[in-house]
């Protein structure tokens, strides 16, 4: 992690990555653009590494340039007027590639798109190191793309943040400090459902049930839900790759939530490292792992009397409940050791009305 003026950023994108991306689009500019003598027109301040690189992979003759785009407010309107600075060359009749180090709004390349075609060209392409695609709503196309990234704040290798960063070779994203990730845990009959659902509303996070995702892939017949039904079928554990990158999309489908509920996810110390990897992916990490107690016996009678009603086998029968509340204890004696290492791990009691014990609960969160 990395610490630019007041902010702290987390690796994101390596440097042999970036590497490769920078060879994929030079490979394919080669390919379009042996005949042509392109004028390559790097944008400043972002496109100086991305332009240098890609000029020593680009095997034929051409010409290089560096623009600008300034504004300044019209004489007649109030509008905002783009000028383009520092382009000498005369683009007439030209093959003129733009390199921008990432795209996106769009904005940029829609006025360069412009002002190019008004002077002009014979052609204009767009190339990008970085692509944002959830943030581009415009309707030009991006000829060559290095690398599809979320909409996410980043620096490092041209970008800056408040003028740092730019010479960093490897790409770091801004850390989402004011998330809260929790890992939630409750023996069976403990009221866990009750108070994520509760949790949710209150802190305005996202509820991710393992059992829940497994069942909507699985269903919608997604690849990772065929994948997935393709080892249940055959009595296998599902890998936990798998689980990872369903849990993965998840998180994805919600770029702007304030932090996630895990509920049935981890279960091993294994896939507790695989969710801190995918968190710290995306500049966040699990705030904690929160735990409600109750007693077993209390917990069995509870489970005896929702079996009255609920029509659950497993909630009928007084050994089938024992041993269904071993194995969370099992499960959880793993995953206590592990976050208590990293002082993340908070026992609540969950015996109470729902209100009480929600209030337990915040008191831990709110202390985050």
């Amino acid at each position: 992690m990395i610490t630019l003026h007041d902010l702290q950023f987390t690796p994101f994108i390596a440097e042999d990555e970036i590497t490769k991306a920078i060879d994929k689009i030079s490979d394919e500019l080669n390919t379009d653009l042996s005949d042509k003598k392109p004028l390559f027109i790097g944008v400043l301040n972002g496109a100086f590494m991305f332009v240098s690189e890609v000029l020593k992979r680009f095997d034929y003759d051409c010409e290089v340039s560096f623009v600008k785009l300034a504004s300044y407010e019209g004489t007649e309107t109030t509008s905002s007027v783009q000028e383009l600075i520092g382009l000498k060359e005369d683009v007439t009749d030209r093959t003129v590639i733009i390199l921008e180090d990432i795209v996106d709004t769009g904005n940029t390349i829609v006025e360069l798109l412009k002002m190019f075609k008004d002077k002009g060209c014979k052609e204009v392409r767009i190339a990008t190191l970085f692509f944002k695609p959830e943030a581009y709503t415009k309707k030009y196309t991006i000829d060559y793309i290095g690398i599809e990234i979320p909409n996410r704040f980043i620096v490092g290798y041209g970008l800056d943040y408040d003028g740092l960063g730019r010479n960093l070779t490897e790409v770091y994203q801004l850390k989402q400090n004011n998330m809260t990730n929790l890992v939630l845990f409750g023996p069976p009959g403990a009221g866990k459902g009750t108070q994520a659902e509760v949790l949710k509303q209150k802190y305005n996070l996202v509820h991710i049930s393992t059992g829940d995702v497994f069942r909507y892939n699985i269903k919608n017949a997604t690849e990772l839900g065929t994948l997935a039904k393709s080892y249940i079928d055959k009595g296998q554990l599902v890998p936990d790759e798998v689980t990872i990158n369903m849990l993965n999309a998840e998180v994805d489908k919600n770029p702007d939530a304030k932090g996630f509920i895990f509920d049935g996810f981890p279960r091993t110390e294994a896939q507790a490292e695989s969710l801190a990897e995918l968190l710290s992916s995306k500049g966040a990490e699990v705030s904690a792992m929160v735990a409600l107690e109750v007693d077993d016996e209390v917990l069995v009678n509870r489970l005896l009397e929702r079996g009255k009603t609920s029509g659950r086998p497993d909630d009928a029968d007084e050994g089938v409940i024992r041993n269904r509340i071993k194995v969370y204890y099992n499960e959880t004696a793993i995953l206590k050791n592990y976050y208590q290492k990293q002082n993340k791990y908070f026992g609540v009691d969950g015996v109470g009305d729902i209100s009480e014990i929600t209030d337990r609960l915040s008191s831990v969160i709110d202390k985050l």
